[in-house]
């Protein structure tokens, strides 16, 4: 609960710094309202059940279709752009793993999903700080969502953002004459790619009515990871590639260029994207896609409303990172309160402090702080006290350093 509480609050505010409010919807959803979002295949994953008036009905799996739902609901009482984000319990049926995102067992799914909606009057719409055309959104949501890396301590050489468009793998589609009502299912057999074998998606692929020769086709288009290959295999008229350039030159403008990458390989398992799309992942390659997103303009009229062009996102459970912590201790039972006036002095600054209350010995201390994976070891002793100094320990890398309790931050 202090990891939980801590990543929460770090989110939350972030998301006020860029203008989005806190929503809420209930746990228990209609089935039909998952089903009919997402396509049957969901189903298998839907923790569900009869209820006593006899309706299907099921805890939710994620927070989109409540979140579309309310959107529908709300109607015209709301003014557009719409700038929402939800932190909410979410349950799936599946088998647990190291870093599995839900379970039946353990229902928490940090879902922080941001939407934002657009209103489209034929007419370029202002939002932010800028024109509002293609895509300016999608650089706002990856920009929200590095803020919030940065401020949790997180940097580009831990973590960074595979980018794609959808519309690469229609185009694909379109030149062998691949019926579009099959897109949605090549999207969840593509979004298998790195999980099962490569012989497995192609049979999959030509299960689906693909030829070989377009799965083949296929294969290779989604293996680029620069957009001049793009353009080499697809030509420089075609409209995702168009729609990812632009994509780039703002995160240029916006100083987060070394977080992202392209890679044609991403189209994301749910049906409902229809544009750009993107994952965060760990640089190690330890955790599966720590959080992702996209476009999708088409999502309203899925639930029998009026489409409105929209972005979002959303995260996982993965922990990637422990909260930073400082343990504090003194030598000396008489030297309490001057650690106590340490520790207040940190807190007041925003540190996240352990002190040590007891006296214990200092193996003791040096366990408790690995236990709390605590960055620093704060030590008041007598002797650096009468001079208003601390002993400092920087337990990652063993530097010891004495410093001003003035100067403490």
């Amino acid at each position: 609960m202090r990891l939980r509480n801590w990543l929460f609050q770090n989110f939350r505010e972030v998301s006020q710094l860029f203008g989005f409010e806190e929503v809420d919807f209930p746990v228990l959803e209609s089935e039909a309202l998952f089903i009919r979002k997402a396509g049957e295949e969901i189903r298998d994953q839907l923790y569900c059940f009869e209820d006593r008036g006899n309706r299907r009905v099921a805890l939710r799996p994620e927070l989109t279709p409540s979140l579309a739902r309310l959107v529908i609901q709300k109607g015209k009482s709301v003014s557009l752009p719409l700038k929402w984000f939800a932190i909410g319990q979410c349950w799936r049926y599946e088998r647990m793993t190291r870093d599995a995102v839900v379970s039946i067992t353990n229902g928490t799914w940090i879902l922080l999903a941001y939407l934002m909606l657009q209103k489209v009057l034929g007419m370029t719409i202002s939002v932010f700080l800028y024109s509002l055309r293609r895509h300016a959104a999608e650089a706002e949501l990856i920009s929200s969502i590095i803020t919030f890396f940065k401020r949790i301590g997180i940097t580009s050489s831990d973590v960074g953002f595979k980018v794609s468009s959808r519309k690469v793998l229609q185009e694909v589609l379109r030149r062998y004459s691949i019926p579009e009502s099959l897109f949605g299912r090549v999207c969840v057999i593509i979004d298998k790619l790195e999980k099962i074998p490569i012989d497995d998606i192609k049979k999959e692929l030509m299960s689906v009515e693909l030829t070989e020769d377009a799965v083949e086709e296929l294969l290779q288009i989604l293996s680029v990871k620069s957009l001049t290959k793009l353009e080499e295999k697809l030509g420089s008229s075609v409209e995702a590639l168009a729609d990812l350039k632009q994509l780039f030159s703002l995160a240029e403008k916006y100083g987060y260029s070394d977080w992202i990458q392209f890679d044609a390989s991403i189209v994301r398992g749910l049906a409902y994207y229809t544009g750009i799309v993107f994952e965060g992942f760990d640089r190690e390659g330890k955790l599966r896609a720590i959080c992702g997103g996209g476009r999708y303009d088409r999502l309203l009229s899925t639930f029998g409303g009026d489409d409105i062009p929209a972005c979002g996102f959303g995260f996982g459970d993965a922990v990637i990172v422990e909260a930073p912590r400082v343990v504090i201790f003194s030598l000396d039972q008489d030297l309490q309160g001057a650690a106590s006036s340490v520790a207040a002095r940190l807190r007041e600054k925003g540190q996240s402090v352990d002190l040590v209350l007891e006296n214990k010995p200092l193996k003791w201390v040096f366990k408790r702080a690995a236990r709390v994976n605590a960055q620093r070891l704060i030590i008041v002793g007598s002797t650096e006290w009468q001079k208003g100094m601390v002993s400092v320990k920087i337990l990652s890398s063993g530097e010891q350093y004495e410093i001003k309790f003035s100067e403490l931050e």
